[in-house]
């Protein structure tokens, strides 16, 4: 193994298991309202527009407080940064628990999309701190199969808890999902303080060898990207960029699939399969595990072979296949299942090779800002799928017209993607 190698593991090994705990935490403490909507909704008599609502408004406190987030992030440092979002975070979903009407439920999941606001865009833009864009997309993909894992856990976890702790020591099952979900945010937020460092120069586990090496590759891309023209690294460059509005709209499009459907699953396999909490937790490990898989296996195919604008695309495509199955032909029995693992899994792979795209195209304060910008505008998404499908969903009575919708947005974002890229510049060899 060669230096360079030997080097690079040695970052990934100390900074990817604990950052992929914490967007299991960050992720599960977003989503776990869909597991307590089965309990919840009966308990408060949400209907559907409500809890859909609901479960979005948590993007909306998102929207507003990314970017200046991702910008303090920037200022102060990942370690101080990521571990005060996660610790505000941790307590407000802890107090998710004392839920008891629309006003409070709405607005408790505007503060933890405001608490939470930076964390993903953040640990994108820290990882450019580490590593040169010919390991990001695999880096990324690694992160982000937190996502797929969270579920894999979290869906069993929250089913368990919904069967097994109702009415214990006068709680329902929903109000210690929330409690018992949070609390670890908290402590592993105050770990971030003593683990996380903000770039290698600080890095005390690293010899001056290992940190020559990592600051010369970083500044080895930054000349290559001026060579290649891409000099985009001011606050203004990332807002007045065409491209970043272009993936903005691509990547609203995947957040559509990825909420639209996550924050509703449980209540599909509760009407295709059956009432018992703990089975569709069960259940929900199927396509969230293939999916892990997949998206790992796609960005580093990605990776190896320098090609974004393809795998994006197919990506896409492949979730509006499985989408626009589970419209036509319903969710339940065994034939709905694979559409679902099929949606998912092309939603999962549209994540893992999307970002990237916006990093290999911007740098500096443009990178932060950029980054967030495209997080923030797409996961609007987050707000509008849930919202959209529990709108339909008490119109018509089913899912389908929903599963339309999402197939369509997956449709839109492979277009997108294969018209801003036509001239390669979706390659990373060509400057992507």
């Amino acid at each position: 193994m060669d230096f360079e190698t030997q080097t690079y593991r040695k970052v990934t090994w100390r900074l990817l298991p604990f950052l992929f705990l914490c967007y299991i935490l960050s992720y599960l403490d977003r989503v776990n309202v869909g597991f307590a909507k089965l309990q919840m909704q009966t308990d408060l008599g949400f209907s559907d527009v409500v809890y859909g609502a609901g479960a979005g408004i948590f993007f909306i406190g998102y929207f507003f407080f990314e970017v200046p987030s991702n910008l303090l992030l920037q200022r102060f440092g990942a370690r101080i940064w990521i571990a005060r979002i996660m610790i505000t975070w941790g307590i407000i979903s802890s107090a998710m628990m004392l839920i008891h009407d629309r006003t409070t439920f709405f607005l408790l999941r505007f503060l933890l999309g405001m608490a939470e606001a930076g964390f993903f865009p953040g640990i994108i833009y820290y990882l450019t701190l580490w590593y040169p864009r010919r390991y990001r997309s695999r880096m990324v993909a690694l992160f982000m199969t937190a996502i797929a894992l969270s579920n894999v856990i979290g869906g069993p976890l929250s089913g368990w808890i919904l069967s097994f702790l109702s009415d214990f020591y006068g709680l329902r099952g929903w109000q210690w999902l929330f409690l018992l979900e949070g609390l670890p945010s908290i402590l592993v937020g105050a770990l971030t303080l003593r683990f996380l460092d903000d770039g290698p120069v600080k890095a005390r586990w690293l010899d001056a060898e290992e940190k020559n090496l990592l600051v010369q590759r970083l500044q080895q891309e930054e000349a290559l990207k001026k060579a290649e023209g891409v000099h985009r690294n001011t606050l203004r460059d990332a807002f007045a960029s065409a491209q970043v509005w272009l993936l903005c709209a691509v990547y609203f499009g995947i957040i559509m699939g990825l909420y639209g459907f996550g924050f509703w699953l449980p209540q599909v396999l509760k009407d295709s399969f059956t009432q018992e909490p703990w089975k569709i937790g069960l259940l929900t490990m199927l396509p969230w595990g293939l999916a892990a898989v997949s998206m790992v296996k796609a960005a580093q195919h990605s990776d190896v072979t320098g090609e974004r604008r393809w795998h994006l695309s197919l990506s896409c495509l492949l979730a509006f296949a499985g989408f626009f199955g589970c419209g036509a032909f319903g969710a339940g029995h065994l034939i709905g299942l694979f559409f679902i693992s099929m949606a998912t899994i092309g939603v999962m792979c549209s994540l893992a090779t999307f970002w990237a795209l916006p990093t290999a195209l911007l740098s500096g304060t443009a990178a932060a800002a950029g980054i967030a910008w495209i997080n923030s505008v797409g996961n609007l998404a987050g707000y509008v799928g849930p919202f959209v499908i529990g709108l339909l969903r008490d119109l018509t009575h089913t899912m389908s017209a929903g599963f339309f919708g999402l197939a369509f947005s997956s449709l839109a974002s492979a277009a997108i993607v294969l018209a801003m890229t036509r001239n390669g510049k979706g390659n990373q060899r060509s400057g992507g």
